[in-house]
Parts: C-alpha cells; structure tokens; sequence
C-alpha cells in the first residue's frame, strides 16, 4: 500500500493494497490494520464510520465526547493525528484536548476548588 498519492478513490486506493479486510471504507496503510480494534481508541483516520470507529475501540470515547477533536471539515479531521486514549488519562495535556468538547482533557485540566 502506497499511501501517498495512489491511496485514493481515483486510483482504487492503490489498486485494492490500501484495503483493510471487513473494513473495505477504511483507507489506511495496510500494514496498519493491527491497530483497529486493539482495544486502543487511536483517533484521526482510524476513528471513521468506515474503519468502524477504530474497530470499536472509539466508540465509547465518542458517546461520552462526540464533539472532541471535531472540527468543521470532516475530511480534514479524519487526518489529523489525535490522541483520545490521553483524554482522562491523569495527566493534563491541553491544546485540543483542554477544551469543553473534550471535557477539559476528560477532567484532567480541572482544578479542585476554581
């Protein structure tokens, strides 16, 4: 699977290479299929409709925070490299994830008493 220019609709993404088995919307690497439903929720371009949100590994983190890491251009966010598994993790990340759509980083960010 070439990912660069040949993985898209118009090249039959890669001539089928870029086709990950029971998940044929989902256009990663090929080579990248063991991270789908690893119990892992890995965002971007693995938590689509397509790639079965991460093969299920997203689908809890979308319930609780279904406007995390979501932008107005849905094309775009399915690229972006996001980290759901840091949300409410115990440890404070900001930028994207010290948002209210994200629950101030799954309650990380918050301090106790403000």
């Amino acid at each position: 699977c070439d990912v660069g220019d040949y993985n898209t609709e118009a090249c039959g993404w890669d001539g089928g290479d870029c086709v990950v088995e029971g998940y044929e919307n989902c256009h990663i690497h090929v080579l990248e299929h063991y991270w789908l439903g690893n119990g892992q929720c890995h965002g971007g371009r693995y938590n689509t409709e397509g790639c079965g949100w991460d093969g299920g590994d997203c689908v809890e983190f979308n319930k609780k925070y279904p406007d995390c890491y979501r932008g107005s251009v849905p094309e775009f966010d399915a690229l972006r490299d996001t980290y759901p598994d840091r949300v409410g993790d115990g440890t404070c990340d900001g930028g994207e994830s010290n948002t209210e759509a994200c629950g101030w980083d799954g309650g990380d960010c918050v301090v106790e008493g403000y």
